[in-house]
């Protein structure tokens, strides 16, 4: 029995950003959440404490869609307190809640809901500007899945503090294929995970895409995830994803731009603050979950998972997705770049909290070694207010490497 899933099978696990979404309860009458298929956002309304006694409603119920279409007030008649999931599904709804919330004197509290980004986030801006919070509730971390408390790493860097070493064996490359959607901690068995996925991504083309915008042809679609998931972590350039699909530029446009907007990937911007500087400026491109792109990557198991081309590139995806967590737990939210020079020296993210700067550079390695750091000491020196420099690495131990750059185990981040 593989003891990373086995014991949260029917137990709920507490949400870290339950905290955030407390604090914003309070203060206004409408929360947006959204995020890809199956993260969690349903389980996540009807469990959080934040939400014990709310009127629960989703729009996948025939009934209740009917409702909301013919009489939406009549949802809420009785309470002051009510959560509406899938609301993409009757996007009119969202006026008549912007109605509901001015009548009341912001007495009325909705929480809306929706996967379909694309559908629900235009009409959200056009009604409840002003009015809304908006939430991203991503795949879950490690030490989330475990029911840990969430993660401070961040917060400690930030203020020039290190992390305590942590004694903990993960094995990353058994992570990786797991991933961290939460409908996978059922699974006892790694060979299993690929079949969901595949059933997943079965559904997101059939059902989310649909509804979403008109796919020309969903062979095309799915290469292009194929060849976006193969560039995990790599600068993206549109026209060789276009050359490489067979596919017109504006049709690769508007397939990333759908992938974009359903929560599939995330596009990270470049960092520059010296515009005279000879600077890459183009993002860069990654899955809302590493064990997302290995499987559309073709790689189904471990020793096909270590022995390829792009492993390097799922290890800092992996990363990412966990600073990604930790940067959003943040009050204000932290950016996250990266930074690349024309001359070739790159830095994987670069964390930005107001005026505090972190670099992190990501090596799959269990020792780091000098030469690892020249892109680093590149960027102190051009940045030399920066906290430190930070190198995520497989090893065990925060080791100093020289003057204001640590190495800091992966174990720490998750």
């Amino acid at each position: 029995m593989n003891k990373f899933y086995s014991s949260y099978e029917l137990k709920y696990i507490n949400r870290w950003q339950s905290s955030l979404f407390s604090n914003s309860l309070q203060n206004f009458p409408v929360i947006v959440l959204t995020g890809a298929r199956q993260v969690g956002k349903s389980t996540f309304l009807r469990n959080d404490k934040n939400l014990k006694g709310w009127k629960y409603c989703t729009l996948d119920d025939f009934d209740i869609l009917h409702q909301v279409k013919n009489d939406p007030e009549s949802l809420w008649a009785n309470t002051n307190h009510i959560i509406i999931d899938e609301a993409q599904k009757a996007p009119t709804l969202l006026s008549a809640i912007k109605k509901a919330v001015d009548l009341s004197k912001r007495q009325i509290h909705f929480v809306v809901s929706g996967s379909a980004n694309l559908l629900l986030m235009k009409k959200v801006c056009e009604s409840l500007a002003g009015r809304a919070d908006y939430f991203i509730l991503s795949p879950m971390a490690y030490s989330e899945m475990k029911g840990e408390n969430y993660n401070r790493l961040l917060e400690k860097l930030l203020n020039k503090k290190l992390p305590d070493n942590i004694k903990r064996e993960v094995i990353i490359d058994d992570i990786l294929i797991k991933g961290f959607m939460p409908p996978l901690l059922r699974f006892k068995k790694i060979e299993d995970i690929p079949k969901w996925w595949e059933s997943y991504t079965a559904t997101y083309l059939e059902r989310d895409l649909r509804e979403l915008s008109q796919i020309d042809f969903l062979p095309d679609f799915r290469n292009l995830m194929k060849i976006l998931a193969l560039r995990t972590g790599n600068i993206l350039n549109k026209s060789e994803v276009a050359r490489d699909a067979n596919l017109s530029q504006p049709t690769t446009h508007r397939y990333i731009n759908l992938l974009q907007t359903s929560h599939i990937i995330e596009i990270i911007p470049a960092y520059f603050r010296n515009r005279t500087k000879r600077l890459i400026k183009s993002p860069k491109v990654y899955w809302m979950d590493p064990s997302f792109s290995i499987y559309l990557s073709g790689y189904y198991d471990k020793r096909t998972l270590k022995n390829s081309r792009e492993y390097g590139s799922f290890f800092e995806a992996l990363v990412y997705h966990h600073l990604r967590i930790m940067a959003n737990l943040l009050k204000p939210k932290a950016n996250i770049y990266y930074w690349r020079t024309v001359y070739g020296d790159e830095v994987d993210f670069i964390i930005e909290y107001g005026n505090k700067i972190i670099p992190i550079e990501v090596k799959s390695s269990e020792r780091v070694h000098q030469k690892d750091l020249k892109a680093l000491r590149v960027f102190l020196k051009e940045y030399p207010f920066t906290i430190m420099g930070i190198v995520v690495y497989r090893g065990n131990d925060i080791v100093q490497l020289g003057k204001k750059i640590f190495a800091v185990p992966i174990a720490n981040f998750l």
